[in-house]
């Protein structure tokens, strides 16, 4: 494994999401998507519905950006660089696909964990605006922490998805749908945490959490083994 080879394509890639004003887009909307919604609830309760919302878990509604945004960017990373014509100059090139696919991933997750922990500006505006009883209610330590440690566990998990998928696929609009769709259960997952559908423990979290990371690894090993560049640069199936 060589790190200068990993740099190389992680530095390629942030140059193409500069380049396509597409990819920056998807990475705005869906978080947008993800904070206005609590704003204006947020914003508009009263100082007595702080109880009601201390049966909640409203943070970890956020959950659901690491687990769509990077998604939709990864499914680029493959289709889009091969109908542009520029994957196979790459693949050519003396870089192990492990090397490749790890610094595609990383400069998927970098950004997608970034915008995630934007969610910070989310609070900052919560104890600003929100009435006092409804901000400490909303916002507490354990949640925080989940956000902390699980924002980076699933953007990888669903990048790794988005990879996959964006390998096998002829056309980025359908990579990007598919791996959208295969985001949403863990998109789920944390809105029915949130909303206290599942009650979340601290024996809930410790088991997805350890879950989680075990899937990223196998997604690594996974892809790693299935990547195929002959098949990508021929256009074979």
């Amino acid at each position: 494994m060589s790190r200068r080879r990993v740099r190389a394509v992680f530095r390629k890639e942030v140059r193409e999401y500069r380049r396509n004003g597409f990819i920056v887009l998807t990475m705005a909307i869906i978080p947008l998507i993800f904070l206005v919604q609590p704003l204006i609830v947020v914003f508009g309760l009263p100082a007595a519905a702080a109880n009601e919302l201390a049966h909640g878990h409203l943070l970890l509604y956020m959950l659901g950006i690491p687990a769509l945004v990077p998604a939709a960017v990864a499914a680029y990373a493959v289709v889009g660089e091969r109908q542009q014509g520029t994957l196979e100059p790459v693949l050519t090139t003396p870089v192990r696909r492990e090397e490749f696919l790890l610094g595609k991933v990383l400069a998927a997750l970098v950004p997608s964990v970034a915008i995630a922990y934007a969610v910070a500006l989310f609070l900052a505006c919560v104890g600003l605006f929100a009435q006092p009883a409804v901000a400490s209610a909303l916002i507490r330590g354990p949640d925080l922490l989940a956000q902390l440690l699980f924002t980076p566990l699933l953007a990888a998990w669903s990048i790794w998805v988005g990879i996959a998928i964006s390998a096998r696929a002829s056309d980025f609009r359908v990579a990007q749908q598919l791996g959208t769709l295969a985001s949403l259960p863990t998109a789920v997952l944390a809105a029915l945490v949130a909303f206290n559908v599942i009650h979340p423990t601290l024996g809930l979290g410790l088991g997805l959490g350890a879950a989680l990371l075990l899937l990223d690894g196998a997604g690594w090993r996974i892809v790693s083994a299935t990547f195929d560049p002959e098949r990508l640069i021929t256009g074979t199936r």
